[in-house]
Protein backbone atom coordinates (compact mmCIF):
# COMPACT_ATOMS: atom_id res chain seq x y z
CA UNK A 1 0.00 0.00 0.00
CA UNK A 2 1.44 3.26 -0.95
CA UNK A 3 2.37 5.87 1.39
CA UNK A 4 -0.07 8.96 1.83
CA UNK A 5 1.76 11.70 3.73
CA UNK A 6 0.79 15.37 3.06
CA UNK A 7 2.86 18.30 0.63
CA UNK A 8 0.32 20.69 1.07
CA UNK A 9 0.92 24.08 3.41
CA UNK A 10 -3.46 23.34 4.21
CA UNK A 11 -5.27 20.36 4.35
CA UNK A 12 -8.68 20.96 1.66
CA UNK A 13 -11.61 19.09 1.56
CA UNK A 14 -12.24 18.20 -2.20
CA UNK A 15 -15.39 17.07 -3.83
CA UNK A 16 -15.41 14.70 -6.87
CA UNK A 17 -18.96 14.02 -8.66
CA UNK A 18 -18.79 10.46 -10.70
CA UNK A 19 -16.72 7.63 -9.23
CA UNK A 20 -15.72 6.48 -13.39
CA UNK A 21 -11.55 6.42 -14.00
CA UNK A 22 -11.37 9.86 -13.80
CA UNK A 23 -13.39 10.60 -10.70
CA UNK A 24 -11.34 7.64 -9.18
CA UNK A 25 -7.91 9.12 -10.50
CA UNK A 26 -8.34 12.52 -9.09
CA UNK A 27 -9.45 11.40 -5.23
CA UNK A 28 -6.69 8.77 -5.35
CA UNK A 29 -4.12 11.65 -6.24
CA UNK A 30 -5.66 13.89 -4.12
CA UNK A 31 -5.84 12.05 -1.05
CA UNK A 32 -2.15 10.63 -1.88
CA UNK A 33 -1.38 14.70 -0.85
CA UNK A 34 -3.10 14.25 2.24
CA UNK A 35 -6.50 16.04 1.08
CA UNK A 36 -9.72 14.78 2.51
CA UNK A 37 -11.96 13.89 -0.55
CA UNK A 38 -15.40 12.51 -0.79
CA UNK A 39 -16.55 10.45 -3.86
CA UNK A 40 -20.78 11.01 -4.88
CA UNK A 41 -21.57 8.71 -7.22
CA UNK A 42 -25.67 8.58 -8.17
CA UNK A 43 -25.34 4.91 -9.45
CA UNK A 44 -25.21 1.95 -7.34
CA UNK A 45 -21.22 1.35 -7.72
CA UNK A 46 -18.19 3.03 -9.27
CA UNK A 47 -16.85 2.31 -13.06
CA UNK A 48 -18.52 4.53 -15.22
CA UNK A 49 -18.03 3.08 -18.77
CA UNK A 50 -15.96 0.12 -17.51
CA UNK A 51 -19.47 -1.56 -16.78
CA UNK A 52 -19.95 -5.37 -16.82
CA UNK A 53 -22.86 -7.35 -15.78
CA UNK A 54 -23.20 -10.43 -14.28
CA UNK A 55 -24.79 -13.56 -16.12
CA UNK A 56 -24.93 -17.00 -14.63
CA UNK A 57 -24.10 -18.41 -11.30
CA UNK A 58 -20.13 -17.33 -11.53
CA UNK A 59 -20.01 -15.51 -15.20
CA UNK A 60 -19.99 -11.35 -16.33
CA UNK A 61 -20.05 -10.23 -19.93
CA UNK A 62 -18.54 -6.59 -20.65
CA UNK A 63 -21.45 -4.14 -21.74
CA UNK A 64 -18.81 -1.00 -21.75
CA UNK A 65 -15.75 0.01 -22.74
CA UNK A 66 -14.28 -3.55 -24.35
CA UNK A 67 -10.55 -3.08 -24.09
CA UNK A 68 -7.93 0.03 -23.10
CA UNK A 69 -4.39 0.71 -24.29
CA UNK A 70 -1.63 1.35 -22.15
CA UNK A 71 0.28 4.19 -23.77
CA UNK A 72 1.85 6.05 -21.13
CA UNK A 73 4.15 3.94 -18.55
CA UNK A 74 3.02 6.23 -15.24
CA UNK A 75 -0.74 5.11 -16.64
CA UNK A 76 0.41 1.27 -16.12
CA UNK A 77 2.46 2.65 -12.84
CA UNK A 78 -0.48 3.97 -11.76
CA UNK A 79 -2.68 0.99 -12.20
CA UNK A 80 -0.11 -1.82 -10.68
CA UNK A 81 0.10 0.36 -7.52
CA UNK A 82 -3.58 1.61 -6.65
CA UNK A 83 -5.37 -1.47 -8.87
CA UNK A 84 -3.12 -4.39 -8.79
CA UNK A 85 -1.81 -6.63 -11.18
CA UNK A 86 -4.12 -9.37 -10.93
CA UNK A 87 -6.93 -7.08 -11.82
CA UNK A 88 -5.90 -6.01 -15.36
CA UNK A 89 -4.93 -8.61 -18.27
CA UNK A 90 -3.34 -8.33 -22.05
CA UNK A 91 -6.14 -9.35 -24.39
CA UNK A 92 -4.40 -11.75 -26.57
CA UNK A 93 -7.04 -11.59 -29.17
CA UNK A 94 -7.25 -11.23 -33.02
CA UNK A 95 -8.85 -8.09 -34.09
CA UNK A 96 -9.89 -7.11 -37.46
CA UNK A 97 -12.20 -4.58 -39.88
CA UNK A 98 -14.05 -5.14 -42.93
CA UNK A 99 -13.22 -2.61 -45.40
CA UNK A 100 -15.59 -1.91 -47.93
CA UNK A 101 -13.47 -3.39 -50.92
CA UNK A 102 -10.14 -4.75 -49.52
CA UNK A 103 -12.93 -7.47 -47.17
CA UNK A 104 -11.55 -8.45 -44.01
CA UNK A 105 -8.17 -6.75 -42.66
CA UNK A 106 -6.30 -7.42 -38.87
CA UNK A 107 -6.22 -4.34 -36.58
CA UNK A 108 -2.55 -2.73 -36.35
CA UNK A 109 -0.10 -4.73 -33.41
CA UNK A 110 -0.91 -3.05 -30.11
CA UNK A 111 -1.18 -4.32 -26.86
CA UNK A 112 -4.98 -4.37 -25.52
CA UNK A 113 -5.91 -4.71 -22.00
CA UNK A 114 -8.97 -5.33 -19.80
CA UNK A 115 -9.97 -5.78 -16.06
CA UNK A 116 -9.96 -9.39 -15.14
CA UNK A 117 -12.18 -11.25 -14.59
CA UNK A 118 -14.58 -8.51 -15.49
CA UNK A 119 -13.48 -4.96 -16.45
CA UNK A 120 -15.26 -3.85 -13.51
CA UNK A 121 -12.53 -4.90 -11.35
CA UNK A 122 -10.24 -2.01 -12.16
CA UNK A 123 -12.49 0.66 -10.64
CA UNK A 124 -13.72 -1.56 -7.63
CA UNK A 125 -9.82 -2.16 -6.81
CA UNK A 126 -9.86 1.73 -7.25
CA UNK A 127 -12.62 2.57 -5.70
CA UNK A 128 -11.40 0.45 -2.20
CA UNK A 129 -8.78 3.69 -1.71
CA UNK A 130 -11.54 6.39 -1.63
CA UNK A 131 -14.46 7.27 0.58
CA UNK A 132 -17.66 6.79 -1.86
CA UNK A 133 -20.97 8.16 -1.74
CA UNK A 134 -23.11 5.88 -3.76
CA UNK A 135 -26.54 6.36 -4.91
CA UNK A 136 -26.09 10.01 -4.24
CA UNK A 137 -26.90 12.06 -7.55
CA UNK A 138 -25.52 15.92 -7.10
CA UNK A 139 -28.02 18.21 -8.38
CA UNK A 140 -26.76 21.61 -7.41
CA UNK A 141 -23.58 23.55 -6.23
CA UNK A 142 -23.51 26.64 -4.16
CA UNK A 143 -21.28 29.34 -3.45
CA UNK A 144 -20.44 31.05 0.19
CA UNK A 145 -18.15 32.20 1.88
CA UNK A 146 -15.59 30.74 -0.29
CA UNK A 147 -16.52 26.99 0.18
CA UNK A 148 -19.24 24.97 -1.99
CA UNK A 149 -22.10 23.53 -0.47
CA UNK A 150 -23.51 20.29 -2.28
CA UNK A 151 -27.43 19.58 -2.85
CA UNK A 152 -28.04 16.31 -3.90
CA UNK A 153 -31.66 15.90 -5.98
CA UNK A 154 -33.61 15.42 -3.24
CA UNK A 155 -32.27 18.82 -2.20
CA UNK A 156 -30.47 17.21 0.54
CA UNK A 157 -27.38 18.82 2.16
CA UNK A 158 -24.54 16.80 1.17
CA UNK A 159 -21.52 18.71 3.02
CA UNK A 160 -19.36 21.81 2.13
CA UNK A 161 -16.12 21.64 0.68
CA UNK A 162 -13.16 23.76 -0.48
CA UNK A 163 -12.60 22.69 -4.02
CA UNK A 164 -15.43 20.44 -6.40
CA UNK A 165 -14.08 18.27 -9.07
CA UNK A 166 -17.18 17.02 -11.80
CA UNK A 167 -16.09 13.95 -13.78
CA UNK A 168 -19.65 12.95 -15.26
CA UNK A 169 -19.96 13.31 -18.77
CA UNK A 170 -20.63 16.58 -20.42
CA UNK A 171 -24.35 16.98 -20.67
CA UNK A 172 -24.63 15.64 -16.82
CA UNK A 173 -21.48 17.85 -15.92
CA UNK A 174 -23.32 21.60 -17.62
CA UNK A 175 -26.62 20.34 -16.34
CA UNK A 176 -24.73 20.32 -12.81
CA UNK A 177 -23.39 23.82 -13.91
CA UNK A 178 -26.38 25.64 -15.44
CA UNK A 179 -28.77 24.37 -12.30
CA UNK A 180 -25.92 26.20 -10.50
CA UNK A 181 -26.06 29.29 -11.95
CA UNK A 182 -22.26 28.91 -13.15
CA UNK A 183 -22.75 30.15 -16.88
CA UNK A 184 -19.08 30.67 -17.44
CA UNK A 185 -17.90 27.46 -16.71
CA UNK A 186 -20.78 25.92 -18.86
CA UNK A 187 -19.47 27.69 -21.92
CA UNK A 188 -16.13 26.47 -21.49
CA UNK A 189 -17.72 22.55 -21.09
CA UNK A 190 -19.16 23.56 -24.42
CA UNK A 191 -16.74 24.94 -26.19
CA UNK A 192 -14.36 22.01 -24.62
CA UNK A 193 -16.73 19.12 -25.24
CA UNK A 194 -16.97 16.98 -28.38
CA UNK A 195 -19.75 14.91 -29.29
CA UNK A 196 -21.61 12.76 -26.89
CA UNK A 197 -22.13 9.62 -28.80
CA UNK A 198 -24.86 7.42 -27.78
CA UNK A 199 -25.01 2.99 -28.30
CA UNK A 200 -27.09 -0.01 -28.31
CA UNK A 201 -24.95 -2.59 -26.48
CA UNK A 202 -26.64 -6.24 -26.56
CA UNK A 203 -24.73 -9.13 -24.99
CA UNK A 204 -26.01 -12.47 -26.39
CA UNK A 205 -25.12 -15.95 -25.48
CA UNK A 206 -24.30 -18.45 -28.50
CA UNK A 207 -24.40 -22.27 -28.39
CA UNK A 208 -21.91 -22.60 -31.47
CA UNK A 209 -18.92 -21.12 -32.86
CA UNK A 210 -18.81 -18.20 -35.25
CA UNK A 211 -17.24 -18.69 -38.10
CA UNK A 212 -15.29 -16.20 -38.22
CA UNK A 213 -11.37 -16.07 -37.35
CA UNK A 214 -11.58 -12.57 -35.11
CA UNK A 215 -12.40 -12.20 -31.15
CA UNK A 216 -12.82 -8.61 -31.72
CA UNK A 217 -13.73 -6.83 -35.10
CA UNK A 218 -15.00 -3.63 -36.49
CA UNK A 219 -17.85 -5.11 -39.43
CA UNK A 220 -19.04 -2.43 -42.54
CA UNK A 221 -22.20 -2.56 -41.37
CA UNK A 222 -25.02 0.44 -40.88
CA UNK A 223 -26.06 -1.34 -37.59
CA UNK A 224 -22.89 -2.36 -35.98
CA UNK A 225 -20.14 -0.50 -34.71
CA UNK A 226 -17.96 -3.29 -33.00
CA UNK A 227 -18.66 -7.09 -32.32
CA UNK A 228 -16.25 -8.97 -29.32
CA UNK A 229 -15.70 -12.31 -28.36
CA UNK A 230 -16.54 -11.77 -24.20
CA UNK A 231 -15.90 -15.22 -23.32
CA UNK A 232 -12.19 -14.79 -25.31
CA UNK A 233 -10.76 -12.37 -22.36
CA UNK A 234 -8.83 -13.49 -19.97
CA UNK A 235 -10.89 -14.74 -16.23
CA UNK A 236 -14.05 -15.08 -18.62
CA UNK A 237 -13.43 -18.65 -19.98
CA UNK A 238 -16.10 -20.05 -17.57
CA UNK A 239 -19.22 -17.26 -18.09
CA UNK A 240 -20.27 -18.90 -21.51
CA UNK A 241 -20.13 -18.04 -25.26
CA UNK A 242 -21.41 -14.58 -24.58
CA UNK A 243 -20.66 -11.83 -27.32
CA UNK A 244 -20.93 -8.53 -27.02
CA UNK A 245 -22.52 -6.58 -29.96
CA UNK A 246 -22.33 -2.28 -30.00
CA UNK A 247 -24.81 -0.49 -32.46
CA UNK A 248 -23.10 2.60 -34.45
CA UNK A 249 -23.98 6.07 -33.03
CA UNK A 250 -26.29 7.03 -36.23
CA UNK A 251 -28.53 3.51 -35.78
CA UNK A 252 -28.94 4.32 -31.84
CA UNK A 253 -29.97 7.61 -32.53
CA UNK A 254 -32.79 6.23 -34.22
CA UNK A 255 -33.69 3.37 -32.43
CA UNK A 256 -33.17 5.01 -28.73
CA UNK A 257 -36.37 4.72 -27.64
CA UNK A 258 -36.82 1.66 -29.49
CA UNK A 259 -37.80 -2.08 -27.06
CA UNK A 260 -34.79 -3.58 -25.95
CA UNK A 261 -36.06 -6.85 -27.11
CA UNK A 262 -36.43 -5.68 -30.51
CA UNK A 263 -33.05 -3.87 -30.48
CA UNK A 264 -31.55 -7.48 -29.79
CA UNK A 265 -33.30 -8.96 -32.30
CA UNK A 266 -32.10 -6.75 -34.57
CA UNK A 267 -28.59 -6.55 -33.95
CA UNK A 268 -28.35 -10.17 -33.44
CA UNK A 269 -29.71 -10.47 -36.91
CA UNK A 270 -26.93 -7.95 -38.40
CA UNK A 271 -24.53 -9.89 -36.51
CA UNK A 272 -25.84 -13.31 -38.40
CA UNK A 273 -25.86 -11.39 -41.57
CA UNK A 274 -22.49 -9.86 -41.40
CA UNK A 275 -20.53 -13.51 -39.86
CA UNK A 276 -22.63 -16.25 -41.18
CA UNK A 277 -23.57 -17.63 -37.64
CA UNK A 278 -26.61 -19.90 -37.89
CA UNK A 279 -26.72 -21.42 -34.30
CA UNK A 280 -28.89 -20.41 -31.33
CA UNK A 281 -28.86 -17.26 -29.43
CA UNK A 282 -30.03 -18.82 -25.42
CA UNK A 283 -30.20 -15.27 -23.26
CA UNK A 284 -29.70 -12.16 -24.55
CA UNK A 285 -29.38 -8.47 -22.84
CA UNK A 286 -29.91 -4.86 -23.92
CA UNK A 287 -28.21 -2.02 -22.56
CA UNK A 288 -28.66 1.85 -24.11
CA UNK A 289 -25.62 4.20 -23.19
CA UNK A 290 -27.00 7.56 -23.73
CA UNK A 291 -23.39 8.69 -23.48
CA UNK A 292 -21.44 5.77 -24.91
CA UNK A 293 -17.54 7.84 -26.37
CA UNK A 294 -17.29 11.29 -27.50
CA UNK A 295 -15.83 12.71 -30.70
CA UNK A 296 -12.63 15.00 -30.46
CA UNK A 297 -13.80 18.01 -28.62
CA UNK A 298 -11.31 21.08 -27.69
CA UNK A 299 -9.41 18.28 -25.73
CA UNK A 300 -8.07 21.00 -23.31
CA UNK A 301 -7.12 17.93 -21.01
CA UNK A 302 -8.86 19.50 -18.32
CA UNK A 303 -10.38 22.51 -16.81
CA UNK A 304 -9.84 24.47 -14.17
CA UNK A 305 -11.21 27.62 -12.33
CA UNK A 306 -8.42 28.23 -9.34
CA UNK A 307 -10.54 31.13 -8.30
CA UNK A 308 -13.10 29.12 -7.64
CA UNK A 309 -12.00 25.94 -6.90
CA UNK A 310 -13.89 24.00 -9.61
CA UNK A 311 -12.59 22.15 -11.88
CA UNK A 312 -13.74 19.53 -14.37
CA UNK A 313 -12.28 16.07 -15.52
CA UNK A 314 -13.06 12.85 -18.13
CA UNK A 315 -12.01 10.92 -21.33
CA UNK A 316 -13.72 13.49 -23.30
CA UNK A 317 -11.76 16.32 -22.05
CA UNK A 318 -8.42 14.44 -23.13
CA UNK A 319 -9.30 12.10 -26.53
CA UNK A 320 -11.81 9.85 -25.66
CA UNK A 321 -9.99 6.87 -24.68
CA UNK A 322 -9.84 5.03 -21.30
CA UNK A 323 -6.44 6.13 -20.56
CA UNK A 324 -7.32 9.92 -21.53
CA UNK A 325 -9.57 9.75 -17.98
CA UNK A 326 -6.68 8.56 -16.23
CA UNK A 327 -4.25 11.33 -18.09
CA UNK A 328 -7.26 14.10 -17.56
CA UNK A 329 -7.75 13.67 -13.93
CA UNK A 330 -3.82 13.00 -13.47
CA UNK A 331 -3.11 16.67 -15.50
CA UNK A 332 -6.19 18.23 -13.29
CA UNK A 333 -4.50 17.31 -9.81
CA UNK A 334 -1.48 18.72 -10.98
CA UNK A 335 -2.58 22.30 -11.76
CA UNK A 336 -4.66 22.01 -8.38
CA UNK A 337 -1.49 21.64 -6.73
CA UNK A 338 0.32 23.91 -8.60
CA UNK A 339 -2.43 26.58 -7.21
Amino acid sequence: MPKVTSDSASIRRVAVIGSGLAGLVSAILLKEQGHQVAVFEKSRGPGGRLSSKRVGDTGSVDIGAQYFTIRDPAFHAFLQTWAGNDTFSEWPGRFGFQHPQGGWQPFPDEARYVGTPRMTAVSRALSKHVDLAAQVRIARLIREDGHWQLLCAEDRDQGRFDQVIITAPPAHAQQILDDSGLAPMVDKVSDSAGLMLPCWAVAARLDDAVPLAYEGFRPDSDTLYWVANNASKPGREQGGGWWVLHATPEWTNHHLETDPDLIAERLIGAFRDITGYAGDVSEQIAHRWLYARSTDGGCPGYLWDGSEGLGLAGDWLAGGRVEGAWESAANLVAAMKED
